[in-house]
């Protein structure tokens, strides 16, 4: 495509302006971009400025929002295949498999290892490749794994090696996040930022309730289940995923990865703190989204499994909630209410299994993902407050720890998803070793009740370094 600049003349502030010099109200015409914007083949801005109010409010805010639907979209599918197997897992008996209780977990929890792997070098694909270019590319990846597993349910005699390799390869869904989130923050200014990546987290994490309230509808048929449908459903939305993007995202030229941003996050200690706390929130819900429809299944076996998306679905919604709440009490105050309400909710579902009541379990486990949703959006709402508060003050060191902070983002994000291999790991040795789900639920409470007092200590404490400063 030829470049296209706009004829409108701008002031020395990049405000547009009339000949005579009085300002004017300015709306570019259809195909016309924004003052100062101009397009490079491959669909590249050359000259993007978010923070420029001139460029922002006369054609800026609509290319970003433009940028972040599509994005969304894609990043939304992504979840769905990472999430895919976790509802699959329980219908493989129906569909001829035969697994022991440790197999179908190990299925459930490989994809989140390798998705919180992939996370890391997804995180600097965008600078490399450009967020229009790579957005089609990571989409385009999902037909591995989707047409991997629709093959797969149809060959009950398929070694589980292979079955293990295949659900491995969902993981590259979950690197859309990394990649997804990064090529947003390039197209907003700083005030904006925060609500922007919030709504792009939030519609990615409904993915997960998306496939889990789809695939037991869509397998139905009246001989029985056709699970290749959990994979082949996928196929023409992964294929307009990567046609939008690839027809109506845009490149930003001169956008790097800034790598010592990284770096200086890597080597500073409350990183690793933050990545740790962020396991016992986001790894809890994407942990405990993986393995709810095989917990349900197996304790409940006379419940429809039509109910497992709730879970994920009530712990997507509250997530933007608890950042709004951090906003007002501080993040740290409720990260910590979310660990003792985590903790009350495992206690519950002990109580539940102990009963046998579905009522009790169910009720517990939706708490469980209500608490860690909002304790995913409290820390990151943490994260660029530590970075501030530790700062050694003056413009340029608030600076550097503004993108510090960025990069802890990215490690904690990847850290973090951790927790969806470690949860379903840790239900499966709770069965293997005890022949119950309590002993590891048990183990839940004690590691949340040690991250609330993590927290607590490190940045509530009266006398800590960091706690005047309202984390």
């Amino acid at each position: 495509m030829s470049s296209t600049t706009s004829s409108t003349s701008t002031s020395a502030s990049g405000a547009p302006a009339s000949a005579a010099g009085t300002s004017t109200t300015y709306a570019p015409s259809p195909g016309e971009l924004a003052p100062g914007l101009t397009r490079a083949p491959g669909r590249t801005l050359v000259g993007w400025d978010p923070e420029s109010a001139g460029q922002w409010d006369h054609g800026g805010r609509t290319i970003a929002r433009r940028n972040l639907i599509l994005s969304v979209f894609a990043e939304f599918l992504g979840f769905a295949v990472w999430a895919v197997w976790s509802i699959v897992v329980p219908q493989l008996p129906r569909a001829g498999f035969t697994l022991t209780v440790d197999q179908m977990f190990w299925l459930v929890s490989v994809p989140s290892l390798v998705g919180a792997t992939l996370r890391v070098p997804y995180t600097f694909a965008v600078p490399a490749f450009g967020g229009r270019t790579w957005t089609t590319i990571s989409a385009l990846l999902l037909l591995l794994p989707t047409l991997g597993l629709a093959w797969a349910v149809q060959h009950p005699e398929t070694p589980f090696g292979v079955l293990l390799l295949i659900a491995a390869l969902a993981g590259v869904g979950g690197g859309n996040f990394s990649s997804s989130m990064a090529n947003i923050s390039f197209f907003y200014p700083e005030r904006e930022k925060g609500a922007a990546l919030g709504l792009n987290a939030a519609g990615g994490n409904l993915g997960t309730a998306a496939v889990q309230l789809a695939v037991p509808l869509v397998i139905v048929t009246a001989s029985g289940v056709a699970l290749d449908r959990a994979g082949l459903m996928f196929i023409p939305l992964v294929l307009l995923a990567a046609v939008l993007a690839w027809r109506c995202m845009d490149n930003i030229a001169g956008t790097r990865s800034d790598r010592r941003s990284y770096a200086r996050a890597a080597r500073h200690p409350h990183t690793w703190l933050l990545s740790v706390i962020y396991i016992g929130t986001f790894g809890s819900f994407i942990g405990y989204s993986g393995a709810f429809p095989t917990l349900l299944k197996a304790q409940f076996p006379e419940m429809s499994l039509n109910l497992a998306f709730l879970g994920a679905l009530v712990g997507s919604l509250s997530r933007p909630l608890g950042g709004r709440l951090a906003d007002r009490f501080g993040g740290a105050t409720i990260t910590c209410i979310s660990f003792v309400v985590m903790a009350i909710g495992a206690v519950g579902a002990v109580m539940g299994l102990r009963a046998h009541s579905f009522a009790l379990f169910f009720g517990a486990f939706l708490l469980l993902f209500v608490v860690s949703g909002l304790g995913n959006g409290s820390v990151y709402r943490m994260i660029p407050a530590v970075f501030t508060a530790t700062s050694e003050g003056g413009a340029d060191a608030l600076l550097r720890a503004k993108k510090a902070a960025a990069g802890c983002i990215g490690i904690a994000g990847a850290v973090g998803a951790f927790g969806g291999f470690l949860i379903p790991r840790g239900f499966a040795l709770s069965t293997s070793l005890t022949g119950s789900l309590q002993a590891a639920l048990w183990a839940f409470v004690c590691a949340y009740l040690l991250l609330l007092g993590l927290t607590w200590a490190v940045y509530l404490r009266r006398g800590s370094s960091v706690a005047a400063h309202r984390i």
